[in-house]
């Protein structure tokens, strides 16, 4: 079937019969007429362009333009279709962002939190530890503000008295004043008689102090506050030979040297001291290999002038075996001056018998070990502790001797 050039009927399409050459034809839906050749005239409707409301002019071209705009058409729904879809992707992921976003927010909110509550706490901590040593301070301060008055009030009252003045001269340096100060705001109600009794007033570190051994008499000694609870009043004290014990009856009997260095006592102190009381006597020894130890005897005194300050020492205990105690009680004191040819011999002031078995006052020889030969001696006269190396030819490093009470029972500082 052809199409005819000989126009197009923009009427509506209809179907019409025809008989030819003995034949019935028929024209199909888009056909309005047969033609007089028998064929069918084509007719078709076609959309108008524009508002003018005119039919396609070309209908291959128009139907192409439709199928273009029809693809078209598709590519634009499936383009829209993966806009939407690619919507909802970045719809998604921008919920997945924010839910991020908001919990990364309230990480550090709680983080921040968390900084500034532990700041906080330190802050309130600090700020209570310093109200704390504000109030302990002010507390202190007024207590010792108090135990100062008081130990002012009683050194005046106490200076009034004949031969009782108390006084503290070179002390070591304190850790804390409450270390000297008597506890509790308490002043010292007697003068102290030794070292033992300014320890039960308050007084807990060692130096050089002034006791009181009778009326109008006192004496400058230096405390021991740290040996086995302290208390001790030292007598003789050995460090470096810048002392020398090689002295007379006079000497012996009133000391020499200073308390804080070398130095003996006296044996009028050491008699006034020792019959206060009943007393111990501890010695501590050194080596020049820094070896130490100690020789403690239960019971201690030595008798007036008129008795030659004789000895008495007993009840030995110590970690050095005893090279005192045993061979030298009840023995008188001698010095070179005296005419007692161990003295002599020895350089030193002691309680000799033929001639010792130890010997603390006698010649400082520095490195331990001498000799008769090399010293061009007579005798030993170092300072000398037999059982130490048994022998009289070494002479120790360093030497102590000093006495408590028995009855002290040491406290618990202030």
């Amino acid at each position: 079937m052809r199409s005819s050039s000989s126009g197009v009927d923009h009427g509506t399409n209809q179907t019409f019969n025809r008989t030819v050459g003995g034949s019935s034809a028929r024209c199909g839906e888009f056909s309005s007429q047969l033609t007089s050749n028998g064929h069918c005239r084509l007719m078709a409707t076609l959309p108008t362009v524009g508002t003018s409301g005119k039919r396609c002019p070309d209908m291959f071209r128009c139907t192409e333009d439709v199928s273009y705009w029809f693809h078209e058409n598709q590519n634009r729904k499936e383009q829209l279709e993966e806009l939407r879809e690619t919507m909802s992707e970045l719809q998604e992921e921008l919920r997945n962002h924010r839910h991020r976003v908001k919990a990364l927010e309230m990480e550090d909110e709680e983080r921040l939190n968390s900084t500034f509550d532990q700041h906080l706490r330190s802050l309130e901590l600090r700020h209570a530890e310093a109200d704390t040593l504000l109030h302990v301070h002010a507390t202190l301060l007024y207590e010792l503000q108090v135990q100062l008055h008081n130990l002012s009030a009683a050194v005046q009252h106490m200076s009034r008295n004949t031969g009782c003045t108390v006084s503290v001269i070179r002390p070591s340096p304190p850790l804390s004043l409450r270390d000297t100060l008597p506890p509790g705001g308490q002043y010292l109600s007697f003068c102290p008689s030794d070292c033992a009794s300014l320890y039960h007033n308050g007084v807990r570190r060692s130096g050089v102090y002034t006791i009181v051994l009778s009326p109008g008499a006192t004496v400058s000694v230096y405390c021991d506050m740290e040996t086995e609870g302290g208390g001790w009043t030292v007598f003789q004290r050995r460090r470096n030979g810048s002392v020398s014990f090689n002295r007379g009856w006079s000497e012996y009997r009133e000391g020499f040297g200073e308390s804080r260095g070398e130095h003996w006592l006296g044996n009028q102190n050491l008699y006034l001291l020792s019959n206060q009381g009943h007393y111990s006597l501890r010695i501590d020894l050194q080596d020049w290999g820094h070896t130490h130890r100690h020789a403690l005897y239960h019971s201690f005194r030595i008798e007036n002038e008129e008795n030659q300050f004789r000895l008495h020492v007993s009840g030995f205990s110590g970690t050095v075996e005893d090279s005192f105690g045993w061979y030298h009680d009840q023995l008188g004191f001698s010095t070179p001056d005296t005419g007692n040819i161990c003295a002599e011999i020895s350089h030193a002031g002691w309680w000799f018998h033929q001639c010792f078995q130890a010997n603390l006052n006698g010649v400082y020889y520095k490195g331990g070990w001498y000799s008769l030969k090399a010293q061009n001696l007579l005798g030993p006269d170092g300072i000398i502790w037999f059982s130490w190396k048994d022998s009289d030819f070494y002479s120790l490093k360093t030497v102590t001797m000093m006495i408590r009470p028995r009855s002290f029972k040491p406290r618990l500082s202030p």
